[in-house]
């Protein structure tokens, strides 16, 4: 009887549309922040930040982005990875070619980049859909795989193939232990994040899941279609190429084409996928998700005391995902935000049945 919404009255249209019109959801919220900014960067190794923490903010703004062109428009894609490299190597040359150019602005160029990059791969999806748009969007991987790979610009003419970041700073400060690493994608990834949750509870998000529900019936009411289908390419690319800029200039710190692969996209789209279509915080669980389960993997063995390869524990990770994510496709197909969703439904009623 704890979470119980008594007493909560709501006096305006504000107050009715507000992100947590929960009180106790809101006091849950900022109680978590501050776990995240105050407690956390005291409470880990530099191993905890660099192997688990960095890696799961990132990812979790990639899923973002990748959910709202998927989960909240119903536009399939498979080149999420070529718009991650959009990201990195248009960040990385900004950053190498205009000699004192903030971090920020190097990021937010990636962002672009990888947008325009997004919205001319998204042309298709004015005409096709399914898994023939799935195919045109996987062709910007190979496009992309092949530019970073043969086009010598874009590593500055590493003679390797390689590039690295360099040092990196914001606002004349150096970020350069894994604590401020983590602070800072913690940053962008909130600031992201509520961008992304305000947008898809407005008039665009509502056209966006107009032509995810059924397209003909959206634009015989109004809404055109190449806007609601190319804005979701551009604010999905937009994100995940910032992502992708993190994921290169903070996490990996010097990179190849190799990092940015086929199998990034699969694993972002299998993210949204166990995590929950449409819904921010399904993309945040399923990167936790994502993280997490390896490790857990990894350590179970050695908890029950059963020798295990590393190779075995590989495959066994495989084969967890390909099980979860048939699963969540049967049994809850809104992944596991569906089950937070129920879970604090039931709370509300608590301890009464229904």
């Amino acid at each position: 009887m704890f979470y119980r919404e008594n007493g909560q009255f709501k006096t305006s249209y504000a107050a009715d549309q507000q992100i947590f019109p929960v009180l106790q959801d809101k006091w849950a919220m900022l109680a978590l922040l501050l776990v995240a900014f105050v407690l956390v960067p005291f409470g880990f190794s530099d191993y905890t930040f660099k192997a688990v923490l960095i890696p799961f903010l990132i990812m979790s703004l990639g899923a973002i982005g990748l959910n709202i062109l998927v989960g909240y428009c119903g536009q399939i894609s498979l080149g999420t990875g070529a718009f991650m490299a959009a990201g990195a190597y248009a960040a990385y040359n900004f950053h190498v070619r205009f000699e004192g150019m903030p971090l920020i602005l190097s990021l937010i160029g990636g962002g672009l980049v990888s947008m325009l990059i997004g919205v001319l791969f998204g042309l298709p999806s004015l005409r096709i859909r399914g898994l023939y748009l799935a195919v045109a969007t996987l062709a910007a991987q190979f496009f992309v795989d092949w530019l970073t790979s043969r086009a010598a610009w874009v590593t500055n003419y590493s003679s390797s193939g390689s590039v690295s970041a360099g040092k990196l700073s914001v606002f004349g400060m150096a970020i350069e232990t894994p604590v401020q690493k983590y602070l800072f994608c913690l940053v962008i990834l909130c600031v992201l994040g509520l961008m992304a949750k305000n947008l898809v509870r407005s008039a665009v998000g509502r056209e966006w899941m107009a032509m995810r529900d059924m397209d003909v019936a959206a634009s015989v009411i109004g809404i055109r279609p190449m806007y609601a289908k190319l804005s979701a390419f551009a604010v999905s690319s937009f994100i995940v190429g910032i992502a992708g800029a993190l994921w290169g200039f903070v996490h990996l710190g010097a990179w190849e084409p190799a990092a940015f692969s086929l199998d990034r996209s699969f694993q972002l789209l299998f993210m949204i996928i166990i995590g929950g279509l449409g819904s921010i915080v399904g993309s945040i669980f399923g990167a936790a998700f994502f993280v997490l389960l390896p490790i857990f993997l990894t350590q179970v063995p050695h908890w029950l005391g059963l020798p295990i390869s590393t190779a075995t524990a590989t495959y066994l990770e495989h084969m967890v995902f390909g099980a979860l994510i048939v699963f969540f496709l049967i049994v809850e197909p809104h992944g596991l935000a569906k089950l937070w969703a129920t879970a604090r439904q039931k709370l509300r009623l608590w301890p009464f049945p229904h």
